[in-house]
């Protein structure tokens, strides 16, 4: 049987689509006054990530939600990252990120602690793929700028192997300090 190259093109695009999730994280009615009344549309704030490193987020407008909801899912997917994650769980290291008055703090945790975050962070972790971290955000509560202000915190993530590389180091020297600092921090609590 003959291949139609058409076909295999949106086959492989719904298979890539079909990979990623999304999560709406804020709608928001929005109201234009003109001469007959007012105009109301609506504005949409969505998360996309693969659950397994790649995350990114879009704003769609509309008059219909579920147009402002597709039209934010496909910005989502042209602005995608990738995030290195420790053991595919969690962050490699603490990170702060700013985003306007919008401020957050992202710190790596222990097996077992979960998503420790507020509404907009949670989404953008949950589609992220990570299972372990604590997260406060301070300042904004906006969540168009608590969203940003995750990203950027995110973009800063660096993995050890790429220190390393760069550094000239071998990867052992670069975690052997990541177990003396927490070591360091831990002495002082059991010696009291």
């Amino acid at each position: 049987m003959a291949r139609i190259p058409g076909r295999e093109r949106g086959r492989d695009r719904e298979e890539r689509e079909s990979e990623f999730s999304d999560k709406l994280v804020h709608i928001n009615r929005v109201a234009k006054v003109v001469k007959g009344g007012k105009r109301f549309g609506f504005a949409a704030l969505v998360v996309v990530g693969d659950q397994k490193g790649r995350v990114g987020f879009g704003h769609g407008k509309a008059r219909e939600v579920p147009e402002a909801i597709r039209k934010a899912n496909e910005a989502a997917r042209r602005n995608l990252m990738r995030v290195p994650l420790r053991e595919g769980r969690t962050l490699h290291h603490d990170s702060v990120g700013h985003h306007g008055s919008g401020r957050v703090v992202l710190r790596s945790a222990p097996p077992g602690t979960g998503i420790i975050a507020g509404g907009a962070m949670r989404a953008v972790f949950e589609m992220l793929g990570v299972q372990d971290v604590v997260a406060k955000s301070l300042g904004s509560t906006n969540p168009y700028n608590v969203v940003r202000a995750t990203f950027d915190a995110l973009r800063v993530q660096e993995n050890p192997r790429a220190i390393a590389a760069r550094r000239s180091k071998k990867y052992g020297e670069i975690v052997a300090r990541r177990r003396d600092a927490s070591s360091e921090v831990e002495a002082p609590a059991s010696e009291g």
